[in-house]
This record gives C-alpha cells, structure tokens and sequence, in this order.
C-alpha cells in the first residue's frame, strides 16, 4: 500500500535541532571564517532568509514521495530478481550482472517527481537532495509486489554515473504491456517518470 507524505508544521524540537547542528558545524568550521567578515555578513537582512531557503529547498524535496515497503530476498541473482517481476525484459546482461545488491530484507522505497525533463547528472543530484540511492533489487521487488504501480508512470532507478552515462532500470507499461528495461544511456529522463531509491 501506497503512503503519500505529506508536509506539516516543523516542530519546536526540530527548530532546536536545526539550530543545534548550524551551531556545532560553525564551530568545526570557525578558523575559516574572519570575524569581522563573520559580522558583516550576519547583518545582511537576506543571509537569514537564504539559510531558512536552503532547509524549505530541501524539505520541499523529500515532502511528497511516495513511500513503498517492499520485503525483498538479497539471495536472489539480479537476473532472478527481474525474471520474478514477470515483465518482458530489455536488458543489457552486463548492467544486469552488475545491478547494485542493496542491504537488508525490509526496506522502504521512496518515489519523488520532478517538474523538469533531466539530465543523467540532473537526476543524480536529485538522489542526493534526496538523500537517496538507487536499490534496484527493492525496486524490482515493489513492482513485482504490485505490477500495476508503473502502469500510469514509469518508474525509474539509475547508478552508476560516469562521464554523463548511467546505468538504470526503467519499470513501465509499454505498447507490449508491461515490461523492464535495464542498460547504459546518458540521455535524458521525462518528467512523467517516478524515480526511485532507498535512504542513504
């Protein structure tokens, strides 16, 4: 069963929390900073609101994803695990043979949108804005769990990305029905995709 998160006040336990982890990372980083430079710099009327857009950017990011709970088998090859998704598969065996195994049998899969078309090294930054990492293994696991999750939106997971190429698993329902595809490819991602991954 789907959950869908969704935003609510921020607490005054986590306002505090906030304040502790500014304060202990200014205090790690003090011998870079000049004090006069320090001072000028907190009475800019802006420099607050920019650190509060750097939190609302974030929790804006993480605040409507979907969140799947799969139980997945970590025994299983990575061929295994897509041949019991019962999808027709377009795969690169290499990729596939190479597919991250992920860790633990119970684990939460989250699944953002985005409202712009990215690029491989785009979509890579969303996962760390996310603070999320590919688990196709889990990933496949959701979809075999519940085939029709991708029937409306494609679902996505890329790793791996080097020289503007990732590696990556695309669950969707196609003009052959449903299916997988897992290979190489520095193109661009659609904003009809989900993409998904599990915490860091």
């Amino acid at each position: 069963m789907a959950k869908t998160m969704t935003p609510s006040q921020i607490t005054d336990g986590q306002i505090d929390k906030a304040v502790e982890l500014y304060r202990a990372m200014l205090k790690r980083h003090r011998h870079e900073l000049g004090s006069e430079p320090a001072q000028q710099v907190l009475g800019q009327p802006d420099f607050v609101g920019e650190m509060v857009g750097v939190l609302r950017k974030r929790v804006e990011a993480v605040n409507k994803m979907i969140v799947r709970h799969a139980t997945v088998d970590r025994t299983r090859t990575p061929q295994q695990v897509l041949d019991a998704t019962g999808r027709k598969q377009y795969t690169n065996a290499e990729v596939v043979a190479a597919m991250p195994r992920g860790e633990g049998e119970e684990v939460d899969v989250y699944f953002f949108d985005l409202d712009y078309d990215p690029t491989v090294e785009q979509l890579d930054s969303e996962y760390e804005l996310h603070g999320l990492k590919a688990d196709p293994i889990a990933q496949a696991q959701v979809n075999a769990d519940d085939p029709a999750f991708a029937d409306e939106r494609p679902n996505v997971c890329q790793w791996g990305v080097k020289n503007g190429v990732a590696s990556f698993a695309v669950f969707r329902r196609w003009v052959v029905g449903r299916d997988v595809d897992v290979d190489r490819d520095d193109g661009r991602w659609g904003r009809h995709c989900r993409f998904g991954g599990v915490r860091k």
